[in-house]
Order: C-alpha cells, then sequence, then structure tokens
C-alpha cells in the first residue's frame, strides 16, 4: 500500500472530515452533514487561530484520517505549554493500516517542536479499542474527565 502524506486541511476537506467523524456510534448521533454551516464556520475559527492545527492524512489523492491538535501556553506545570488531541478519526477502511500510529505520532513529533511538555487527550468511556490503542503508544489513563453540556 502506497505511504501517505499529512497536511494542514482545507475548506475542501470538510466534507470528508465529516463523514469520518460521523462514521461511528457515537458520532452518528452527533454530526450531520445536511447542514455544512457550523462546520464551515468552525473550520474558519480553527484555520484562523495559529494554537490549532486540523490536518488530513491523504493516500492516493483521498482523505484517509484527520486529528486536531491544540497547542496551549499555561502556567502550570512551571509555565509549561501542553497540547491536546482531538477528533482523531481513521476512514474505515484504512483501520488497522497503521495510519493511525502514524497520525499519533505525527502529532506527538509536533507538539515537541513546538515546545509541549505534555500530549493529552481524551476518549469516550465507551471507546475500549482506542483506550487499548492510545494505551500501546505510551498514553495512561491518569486523570477522570468531566464535562458539562452547554446547549
Amino acid at each position: 500500500m502506497s505511504d501517505f502524506e499529512i497536511r494542514r486541511a482545507t475548506a475542501d476537506d470538510i466534507p470528508d472530515i465529516v463523514a469520518m467523524l460521523a462514521d461511528d456510534p457515537l458520532g452518528a448521533q452527533r454530526e450531520s452533514a445536511d447542514d455544512p454551516v457550523p462546520y464551515r464556520a468552525a473550520f474558519d475559527r480553527l484555520d484562523r487561530d495559529p494554537n490549532q492545527r486540523l490536518v488530513v492524512a491523504v493516500r492516493d489523492g483521498r482523505t484517509v484520517g484527520t486529528l486536531q491538535l491544540t497547542v496551549i501556553p499555561g502556567l502550570s506545570r512551571r509555565g509549561a505549554t501542553r497540547s491536546i488531541i482531538e477528533g482523531v478519526r481513521i476512514h474505515g477502511d484504512e483501520r488497522g493500516s497503521g495510519l493511525g500510529t502514524r497520525l499519533i505520532e505525527w502529532a506527538v513529533a509536533e507538539s515537541r517542536r513546538e515546545g509541549c511538555v505534555l500530549v493529552q487527550l481524551t476518549s469516550d468511556a465507551t471507546r475500549i479499542d482506542a483506550h487499548r490503542f492510545y494505551e500501546r503508544l505510551g498514553f495512561e489513563a491518569s486523570h477522570i474527565g468531566f464535562k458539562l453540556p452547554l446547549s
């Protein structure tokens, strides 16, 4: 199988990204390609923010993976900068190919390049396979996360 490139997402990638976000039981409940307006507005905000990297993995001209990397300067940990990996998705027919590992490795390397001292991510409690995947890559389930829906 040919290699892939990781590049910054463009507005043209939005439909493929949304399709991957919706391609699982949780995403199918949260995402809808029927209304592109909120996705375009979110993309525009991300694209203007220098601390955001929305990227896609492209193989043979086809978008096969995505993630968002956010770099957060902070005061805790002696003024440490950290990053958050969010929205990791691999196209269904690419799962198990090693693409997810390489995409996460890219995010970790990019975080180091940005001077981050910590990379963190969250994963829904029901995504047991994803938890095993992240643990295999060296991530530790070290905290309990909380969310408060605002709408």
